[in-house]
């Protein structure tokens, strides 16, 4: 292939892959992207630093003296004086971050529902969803169908929702815990909320909130949002940037009143082990109400990043401009010189990306770099294949992997030339799989045409034992044990392995639906999967090993699978599995479970309980 053709083919590949990634950033992102892009922001956070924030926000904090002085959490009724002492203050709104689901004493209810009615209040309520990560997606023309919807609210008690206005407290953080947005509506079956900073924002201001594409106003105020009416939320500084005076003071009468008078008051816990903390770029321990008080400080301020569909349309022309002009760089001259104008490009677009997140404008860093990185080395490996032939940097390493027949060990093996190389006695989790009928059908295809079948299937196994961490032991005919646990036991060995058995059990359902003849032959299949302790080694000797795994365990697992044909189910389990893989794994998500039932197996005295497991669709 020309250097010329190289080149046009890698510039338009690169385009479109930069193309692909600008849609998903467009349209919601992904979660590697918004991953990558969290801890990227916080590395631009912390190179810009922390600012004063303006003086609209005060918190006054049920802190540790507060509880040590009033008890924790304080009752009605001192919470009411807390209220009303604040209230004479003259705040422009005051926010209690505090849930009030429960009823309390009638006369410290009594005494908060009529401290609440004297000034502009708002209290807080609370969405829960199904799972604990919602996606948000693009929906043009429609401000509300991006929002993800609650399956339940916690809502005030009446009383106290006749006397306050109510928002949400609800926070999106990423996958550290670090608060990243704070999603401005809440949707349920039935109504439509503001959060708690938009609606503590809107009462100090005295208008309503609207909704808008990419935007909520707040009468004249115009603010941008993300994806799903989300707020993004950075922070001035750590813990204590917004100022905090304690409750302590304000039930003693020493809150000053220039601490009070005119901004917007939020009460919120800070009690050490008594509120909810949440760590930030600037601090490890950030209270949540602070984090509430620094996006009601966004919205009144207007001083919030900018992150709209806007800045994702830009985002992605960058994504598809910066990796076309990086292949266009390398293929133009391939020197010292070239490559020092192509890390100038990088400065460059560095620069630029940090300077508009220190103005406010949070473009993507993570996009451009995803999206640029794999086609400038996949051309610059091409480029010097052409030039210097086929590259050898690995074979010491490949001589020693095709040793050994287990998938997904190669890097361990290369740093531990020893591994196993002495049995060893460890817990474990292993799945058997398993074509049923397939044997009396080879006779009739013939030798060359169960190769290729029994390789697609393989490869399907291959492909889930991968991508679930599990290492395949052996091939076995028209089936495969997979174990996990190697190289090192994990918490999380049963979770991976019901995840794959479930997995296999769709694919291989899928690819026998692909080869039409199988149904009419009644050609089936069946998986068990069993966890508990093994004896591991490696086998062989000279140029031929492998690695292999022995034990109860192995015999139970392998024995599942007939108690999964004799019931008619595609994946029978054992106790201990599901017990192990915990309430949230995959098998109630994907499917129907059955049991457990009392199961005799060949070959073992014992009985063993075991569980069925059905897709929904059958």
């Amino acid at each position: 292939m020309s250097h010329r053709l190289l080149t046009v083919i890698v510039l338009l590949l690169a385009g479109l892959w930069g193309a692909a990634l600008g849609y998903l950033h467009v349209n919601g992102g992904s979660g590697f992207l918004d991953r990558m892009e969290a801890s990227l922001a916080d590395i631009r956070s912390v190179v810009v630093g922390a600012k004063t924030p303006p003086p609209i926000v005060s918190i006054v904090a049920i802190d540790d003296r507060t509880a040590a002085a009033h008890g924790y959490p304080l009752d009605r009724a001192t919470l009411a004086r807390l209220v009303g002492t604040i209230t004479a203050l003259k705040p422009k709104a005051l926010a209690l971050d505090i849930l009030l689901v429960d009823p309390g004493p009638e006369e410290g209810d009594a005494a908060l529902t009529a401290a609440l009615r004297q000034g502009p209040t708002v209290i807080a309520a609370a969405a829960t969803f199904a799972q604990s990560r919602q996606r948000v997606t693009d929906a043009a023309g429609d401000p509300l169908a991006a929002i993800p919807e609650a399956n339940h609210l916690l809502l005030p008690l009446p009383r106290f929702a006749g006397a306050a206005a109510v928002g949400v407290v609800n926070v999106a953080t990423d996958q550290t815990g670090t608060p990243r947005f704070i999603p401005l509506i809440s949707r349920a079956a039935d109504r439509l909320d503001p959060a708690f900073p938009l609606r503590a924002a809107s009462v100090a201001l005295g208008v309503d909130p609207s909704i808008e594409p990419d935007a909520i106003m707040l009468g004249k105020l115009r603010i941008p949002t993300d994806t799903g009416q989300r707020l993004p939320v950075t922070f001035y500084g750590g813990h204590g940037s917004i100022a905090t005076s304690s409750a302590a003071d304000a039930l003693e009468g020493k809150l000053p009143a220039d601490a009070v008078s005119g901004r917007i008051v939020v009460i919120g816990s800070t009690v050490t082990g008594g509120g909810d903390v949440f760590p930030t770029p600037f601090d490890p321990v950030m209270p949540g109400v602070e984090v509430m008080s620094t996006a009601i400080t966004h919205l009144i301020a207007g001083d919030g990043m900018v992150r709209d569909h806007r800045i994702r349309l830009i985002d992605a022309g960058i994504a598809i401009g910066l990796p076309i002009l990086l292949v266009s760089l390398i293929a133009w001259r391939r020197s010292a010189a070239g490559y020092v104008v192509i890390v100038l490009t990088l400065i460059v677009w560095a620069m630029l990306n940090l300077s508009a997140y220190a103005h406010g404008y949070w473009l993507s860093a993570a996009l451009p770099i995803t999206a640029a990185l794999p086609p400038a080395l996949l051309f610059g490996a091409a480029e010097l294949w052409l030039d210097r032939g086929r590259a050898r940097h690995f074979a010491e390493q490949s001589a020693l992997l095709q040793r050994i027949e287990a998938p997904g060990l190669g890097e361990w093996l290369a740093h531990n030339p020893d591994f196993l190389a002495e049995p060893v006695r460890q817990n474990a989790a292993v799945v058997f799989i398993d074509l049923s009928g397939f044997t009396g059908l080879s006779e009739n295809l013939g030798p060359v045409k169960v190769s290729e079948v029994l390789s697609g299937f393989f490869e399907v196994i291959d492909e889930e034992a991968r991508a679930h961490g599990g290492a395949i032991t052996s091939f076995m005919g028209d089936g495969a044990m997979i174990l996990f646990g190697l190289p090192e036991p994990a918490d999380d060995d049963a979770a991976r392995a019901v995840a794959c058995a479930v997995s296999l059990c769709d694919r291989t359902r899928a690819w026998l639906e692909v080869h039409a003849g199988f149904a009419q032959k009644k050609i089936g299949f069946k998986v068990g999967a069993h966890c508990g302790p093994i004896v591991a080694s490696r086998l062989g000797t000279g140029d031929r090993q492998q690695i292999t795994a022995a034990g109860d365990t192995v015999n139970v697992g392998s024995r599942l699978m007939e108690v999964a044909a004799r019931h008619g189910v595609e994946l029978a389990l054992s106790a201990e599995i599901v017990r192990a893989a915990g309430p949230e794994s995959v098998l109630l998500k994907s499917g129907r479970i059955e049991g457990p039932l009392e199961t005799e197996l060949r070959g073992r005295a014992s009985h063993i309980d075991a569980w069925l497991w059905r897709t929904r669709t059958l």
